[in-house]
Order: C-alpha cells, then structure tokens, then sequence
C-alpha cells in the first residue's frame, strides 16, 4: 500500500518565525504591520504564513501570547515574589526600565504600544490590549488592599488610584523609551514615582518622633 504524504514540511523553524513577527508588531504597532511587512521580516511566503498560523489576527494573539511569556512577566513576578506591596511596585518600575530599554529589542512594551494610531478595522485589537493592561492594573489594585488590610498601607489609601498612578507612570515609561530615553532616566522617573507612594503606619509613626524631637 503507497504511503499517503500530508503535503510538505516546512521550511523554517516556527519559533523563530513568530519571534521575528513578535519583533515586527513591537516595532511599528498592529495596524501598521502589512503581511507584506510580516513575511519579509519573518522570511517566509505568504502561504507558509497562513499555514502556520493563521491570519494576521490570529498571529497576533500568538505573539502577544509569546512576548508575555517571553518579556512582560516581570510584573507578574515582582507582585508574586515581592514581601511587600511597597517592594513588588518598586521591583516593577525598576524592571520596567531595564525591559523597555534592552538593547536589540524595541523599545518600550508591546502590550501598551501596538494598539497606538489604530483605527476602527483593529477596534478588537484595541479592545484585548485594553483589557491587559487593565488586568494588570487590577492586580497592582488587589496587591495595596492586601497591603491595606495587613497593614503595611494607612487604613484610608485609595487602593483603585494608586494602582492607576503606577499604571500610568508605566505606559509613561514605555512610550518615554520609544522617544530615546534611557534606562538611568527612567530609573530615575521609577525612584520619583516610588516618593509619592504612602508612607504606612510605622514611617508615619517614626515620622512623627522624629518632627517632635
């Protein structure tokens, strides 16, 4: 009985493909990235594309999947790890300035750059980084009301807007660094940042020694 073929192997290796698109939609965003600009920086036709994976939608999920895998678990790690809700935020702004400036990457953080200048064919794409990046505002939220509650934190911070404060020094950092800006000076917006953080209960109490001396 002849062997039955299933169509022919592939030529390239797929993990490099898809590092290749990783670095492409990184670059220059969801929307401006053409298939035309995918195959050439992935080195691949148009077929061997889409027999791999997919549309250009479809890849997309598999890289954003990858470049948090791969790049963006630092966040994650730090709120994990960390003793203190305090640390865990640091960690993470500190990181922060060493990931969206590595050399030979591009700079800043896929997640919060691909979605920029999309119009509305990429609302769903919008929409899913949206979530993301309000995902992990969540958990910098979930991480200062178990600070609160322990009592790491005063018993009257706004858990909600200090997670939105890190936040928003974080897409700040992303797109500081997609403007040139280098690791020392966002480590220095990191240590700013980190003065406006509130002092919990025992450096408010020493505090308060110390101005009665």
């Amino acid at each position: 009985m002849a062997t039955r073929h299933r169509g022919r192997p592939r030529s390239f290796d797929r993990d490099t493909a898809l590092e290749k698109a990783l670095r492409a939609f990184w670059e220059h965003g969801y929307e401006a990235t053409s298939i035309a600009d995918l195959t050439r920086a992935m080195g691949i036709a148009a077929p061997s594309l889409y027999a791999a994976f997919g549309d250009k939608r479809t890849l997309f999920e598999e890289v954003v999947e990858a470049y948090v895998n791969r790049y963006g678990g630092f966040i994650g790690r730090a709120l994990a790890e960390e003793p203190t809700a305090r640390r865990a935020v640091e960690r993470v702004l500190r990181e922060a300035a060493a990931e969206y400036t590595e050399p030979g990457r591009p700079p800043g953080c896929l997640v919060i750059n691909a979605a920029v200048n999309a119009g509305p064919a990429s609302a769903a794409v919008v929409e899913e980084l949206r979530a993301m990046r309000e995902a992990n505002t969540r958990a910098f939220a979930s991480r200062i009301r178990a600070a609160v509650a322990d009592g790491e934190l005063p018993g009257g911070t706004d858990a909600a807007a200090l997670a939105r404060f890190v936040a928003s020094v974080l897409q700040g950092m992303s797109q500081q660094a997609r403007d040139g800006v280098g690791r020392e000076e966002l480590e220095a917006v990191a240590a700013t940042a980190m003065r406006a953080w509130p002092a919990g209960p025992q450096e408010a109490r020493r505090g308060g020694e110390a101005a009665d001396r």
